[in-house]
């Protein structure tokens, strides 16, 4: 890889942080929010879960929208729906990783407490999760390959033209 390939790399890897660190922010924010008052697990069996569901789908719509204008602009195809479709189905599996890692703590380990329930889902399952996420966005969901051809077409003529220099 050249040092260039890796400088690029680099750079989409440091927008895709970003991008996920205000989508975590939406996503502890409102986890806690649900967690602690209408999906109290007093309240409701299952509360932390259901809340960990919401507060992820609303999270994946952020990053969707960030990842596409930013971090993938140049690699984004025509094709909204279907882009949209698959970063869907990418996230949702992070977000069963995330949820799973939940599960464990709450459920099966008995680790209850909203820190227990925070560091499951939003440390152990983050990390897990968006290793997963960055690496199946990066070569299935906005991968060169599978642009539209008229994109790729678009792309490849306009990089190989020559560039005039008006003074």
């Amino acid at each position: 890889m050249s040092r260039e390939s890796r400088a690029a790399l680099g750079r989409q890897l440091l927008s895709f942080i970003l991008v996920g660190g205000i989508g975590l922010v939406v996503d502890i924010a409102l986890f806690n929010a649900l967690r602690t008052t209408v999906l109290e697990p007093s309240l409701v069996h299952g509360g932390p879960v259901i809340a960990k569901a919401i507060s992820t789908s609303l999270a994946i719509l952020v990053n969707w929208i960030g990842n596409r204008l930013w971090t993938f602009r140049s690699q984004r195809r025509t094709d909204v729906l279907r882009e949209g479709l698959e970063f869907a189905v990418v996230s949702a599996a992070g977000m069963v990783i995330a949820l799973g890692c939940l599960w464990v703590s709450h459920y099966l380990l008995g680790y209850t407490s909203i820190i227990a329930d925070n560091i499951a889902t939003n440390v152990v399952g983050l990390a897990l999760g968006t290793a997963f996420r960055f690496a199946l966005y990066r070569w299935w969901v906005y991968s060169a390959r599978r642009r539209n051809p008229v994109m790729a077409a678009v792309g490849t003529a306009s990089a190989n033209r020559p560039k005039v220099v008006v003074r």
